[in-house]
């Protein structure tokens, strides 16, 4: 066989393979776009549930701590006041006069 008949053949196998793997990796892409379509719903159906979810607990919170028995076992805690980050209090004198 001649140098020319084995170059011809060897470029219709490429050819042909080329051919073959771009289908192959066309249909692969469309099956990940399918995927990811159906990921990006169920993703949208679990946020949705879990705002419903957060509505339905703040609505358990209140009924419970409104509940008479709870506050009888959880009393309402005094809360201090802090001071936010980077500031500082300023102190005040036993005179009652602001200073440091």
């Amino acid at each position: 066989m001649g140098t020319l008949m084995k170059a011809d053949i060897f470029f219709f196998i490429s050819s042909v393979a080329t051919v073959v793997l771009a289908i192959m990796a066309s249909i692969l892409l469309f099956y990940f776009i399918k995927a990811g379509k159906n990921l990006l719903l169920f993703s949208e159906a679990l946020k949705s549930n879990f705002t419903k979810s957060e509505e339905f607990i703040a609505e358990l919170r209140e009924r419970l701590e409104d509940n008479l028995i709870f506050r009888l076992f959880f009393p309402a805690s005094r809360r201090r006041r802090r001071t936010g980050v980077g500031e500082k209090e300023t102190p005040v004198r036993p005179n009652g006069k602001l200073g440091k």
